[in-house]
Parts: structure tokens; C-alpha cells; sequence
């Protein structure tokens, strides 16, 4: 098999990982090497200043001693197996380099024979790339779960970015559908990735040319829609790897059938890519808003409300702290107002301090008063015209985009009807409302 032939199913392999994220990574190209991480995202994001940044994104190999009933390379599935060497590998990434085609590696893999085999094989690859070629661009490695700590750790100093992924939320979860991995070997990576952050930036602090350890941090990443696990639990579990394991990221994957099994949803069944839109929304409150997943779910509401975002729907159920004087209001209550995000926020905060906030004002800079006006008030008044209950409210914070979502149809599709009608955007709103 050629080496573009292992290209092309290797890089097929590799498209179920989630990792759209910039590389929180600064450094600059050395005088006779070759790279660069200076202002660049990584895995298709969009830089700062808008461009679209790619890399090499592949498996070592896609053979897997593992039986995993929802990953396409499982041991017992019929596909094409290959593997790349380290020296293939390193050569592939720089020619690729070199044609500006990419700025960064993305490397997972199988597990081939054991997972120390496997490690090893994917550091003499990054030890090609960094050593012979000095390459100083981005570089995300996933670590292996089970590996030998001593590896995990040479990994990291070989990688910006390193990750473990979780793959599902709760251990009854993993024994059902991945029988050889355990939540204990899952999370053991994580805590040492953690530790070696930790300890490499103190080592920074006293020797200045310390070699650096995984800087961008680490990620992980769930599947979101293959067991029975509610939003409730998949929150709260992002909750705790952000408090415990000081994640950078937590990534987000709706299930997409690609194995016919009787514990996995059937083939037919859609991707559930709105509960995964709102479970990366409900995200960003709990790491830039100061909100709690018990706030936003509990065990009565297990579940977002498809039809509005988290922070609106946390806003529409606690109407009893709105509204709010915006010229007055802590910035902490500033951030829960649906309409107002972190710099909108901040503006508001350095505004008041030399004059009185209109909602003109507001508008000017950078609100979003659709949605802001139902739960602000400036100088006492609130905006005219305006009926605030939580129906009316939650009918003017629909928006168009999530109606459609909302009101796309979860099962196989039918032969129309002459007398069938679509159900109309006041429809959708009384059914969750339960006025009809």
C-alpha cells in the first residue's frame, strides 16, 4: 500500500475526533527551523483576525485491539486497516508543511498491539518532527489511555496540546459499549497531563529555557446521543473535568450511526446536532459567564428547552431577578442578562463611570436589545411598548434559526399529504409551553 493510499484512510479514520479550537499557543519560528505558532488556530478554526487555519489531521493506524460498539475502526469491523510509520508520518507532515497546505498536526490513533506500543510509535514520529526536522508548529497529540506514565509524560513535552478523550459520560455508559476501556484509565492521563502543566510552570518560573510541557493544556471529548445519558449528567461531568483536571476544553460530538448494534441508536436515527449546539452554549456560561450546571439543569430539567439558548431560558425562569438598573447592576448580574455578553459587558462597566446608559446607548455598544430589553432597565424605565411575561418573552427570544431546528422531523421521513400542514412558529411555541 502507497503512501497516499494510507493517507486517505487514516485521514477518513480520523474525522470523528472533535477538536475545532485555536492552539493557545504563542511561540515563534527559531532561526533555522521551520513552523510557526504565532496567532494561529488549529483544526479548521478561524483565527483572531478571521483566517481559516487547517492542519494534518490523522491516525497513526487505524487498527485497534479495542471493540468500541460505536467507532468505526472497532476491532471486529470490516474496513481496511494500514498504518503509518514514525518516519512516514514526520516526512508526510513537513511535505505538506512545506506546500503550505498546513500549519499543525492533529495525532490520534488506534491501539496497535498494547497501548505502550502504541505511544512509542507516535513519539519517535513527534521526536522526527521536532529533533531532524525542527519543526516548531502546532502539534495536538491524543494520549493514550493505559500508556506507561514515563511516555505520557515524553509525549507532552513533544506536544502543545495534548488530550484524553472521555468519549462517554458515565462508566455504565463505557462498560455497555466500550468493554476494554475503564473511566480509572480514562482519567489517569488526565491527572497527569494536569500535574505536568502544573509542575512545568513553576520550572518556568525559575529557568528561564525549561522545556515546556503540553503549553496549550489539554481537551477531551464526549459523545453526545449514543446511551441514554441526559444533559444533566453530561454538564455536570464537563463541570467537574474543568474544576479537577483544569481542561482547556471540552468537546462535544453528536453521535452519528456508522455500526449497526442493538445497544446503539439504529442507523436511521439523525445526528442530534442541536442538543450538541446547545451543550457547547451551556459550556461557554460555565467558563466565561460564572454560571453553575445546576443553575442551567437539574434533576427535575434534565434536559435544554430546543427552542431557546441556556442562558434565555435560565433568564425566563428566574423573571423574579429581573429586570435590572444597567447603570447600576454588578457586572457579575450584567454577564446573566440574556442580550449582554463578556465585552458588551465590560462596556457597559467602563461607560457608566462617565455618564448616564441609554437603551440607545446600549445599542451603540454592542447589545443585543432584542433580547437585553425584557430584563433592563436605564434610569428606572424599561424600553416602550414592551409585555413582559415569560410567554411573551420567550416568544420574542426565538429565534428563527432555532425554531427551524426545532421544528425539523425526528423520525424517518413519510409521504406527504394533501392535508398535512407544517406546524407554524406559534404552533412549536404553545406545545413547549404546554398550552396545547
Amino acid at each position: 500500500m502507497d503512501l497516499m493510499e494510507k493517507l486517505e484512510i487514516l485521514s477518513d479514520a480520523a474525522k470523528y475526533d472533535a477538536a475545532c479550537t485555536s492552539s493557545g499557543v504563542d511561540r515563534k519560528g527559531e532561526k533555522g527551523g521551520i513552523g510557526s505558532c504565532v496567532k494561529a488556530g488549529i483544526c479548521h478554526s478561524f483565527a483572531s483576525d478571521g483566517r481559516c487555519i487547517s492542519l494534518l489531521k490523522v491516525l497513526m493506524t487505524n487498527s485497534c485491539v479495542y471493540d468500541c460498539k460505536y467507532c468505526v475502526n472497532r476491532r471486529s469491523n470490516d474496513v481496511r486497516r494500514t498504518a503509518f510509520t514514525p518516519r512516514e508520518l514526520a516526512d508526510l507532515t513537513i511535505q505538506f508543511y512545506r506546500r503550505n497546505y498546513i500549519e499543525g498536526l492533529f495525532l490520534s490513533s488506534g491501539i496497535l498491539k498494547n497501548p505502550d506500543y502504541t505511544c512509542e510509535r507516535m513519539i519517535q514520529a513527534l521526536e522526527i518532527l521536532r529533533g531532524e526536522y525542527r519543526f516548531g508548529g502546532y502539534i495536538h497529540a491524543k494520549a493514550i489511555p493505559g500508556a506507561d506514565d514515563r511516555l505520557i509524560a515524553r509525549l507532552g513535552l513533544l506536544a502543545d496540546r495534548m488530550s484524553v478523550n472521555i468519549e462517554l459520560p458515565s462508566q455504565q455508559s463505557l462498560g455497555r459499549l466500550a468493554p476494554d476501556k475503564s473511566k480509572t484509565d480514562i482519567l489517569r492521563p488526565m491527572g497527569l497531563i494536569q500535574t505536568g502543566i502544573a509542575e512545568n510552570s513553576s520550572d518556568l518560573v525559575r529557568y528561564r529555557h525549561a522545556p515546556k510541557f503540553a503549553p496549550a493544556g489539554q481537551s477531551t471529548q464526549m459523545i453526545i446521543g449514543a446511551t441514554p445519558d441526559s444533559d444533566f449528567q453530561i454538564l455536570r461531568l464537563t463541570q467537574g473535568l474543568y474544576r479537577k483536571y483544569g481542561l482547556k476544553r471540552v468537546f462535544f460530538s453528536a453521535y452519528m450511526p456508522v455500526q449497526e448494534d442493538a445497544l446503539l441508536p439504529s442507523l436511521d436515527t439523525r445526528p442530534p446536532l442541536l442538543r450538541e449546539h446547545r451543550l457547547y452554549q451551556a459550556d461557554w456560561l460555565l467558563r466565561f459567564y460564572g454560571f453553575d450546571a445546576s443553575e442551567l439543569l437539574d434533576e427535575g430539567h434534565q434536559s435544554f428547552n430546543p427552542l431557546v439558548d441556556p442562558k434565555c431560558n435560565w433568564a425566563i425562569n428566574h423573571m423574579d431577578q429581573f429586570p435590572v438598573e444597567v447603570n447600576r447592576a454588578p457586572y457579575e448580574m450584567l454577564l446573566r442578562v440574556p442580550g449582554v455578553g463578556v465585552k458588551s459587558a465590560q462596556r457597559i462597566v467602563a461607560a457608566r463611570r462617565t455618564g448616564t446608559l441609554t437603551f440607545e446607548g446600549l445599542k451603540r455598544i454592542g447589545v443585543v436589545l432584542k433580547r437585553a430589553q425584557y430584563f433592563l432597565l436605564c434610569s428606572g424605565k424599561m424600553a416602550e411598548g414592551l409585555v413582559v411575561t415569560p410567554d411573551a418573552v420567550l416568544r420574542a427570544l426565538i429565534s428563527e434559526r432555532d425554531y427551524e431546528r426545532a421544528r425539523l422531523p425526528e423520525e424517518a421521513p413519510e409521504q406527504l399529504s394533501l392535508f398535512d400542514r407544517n406546524p407554524s412558529r406559534e404552533d412549536v411555541v404553545q406545545c413547549l409551553t404546554g398550552q396545547i
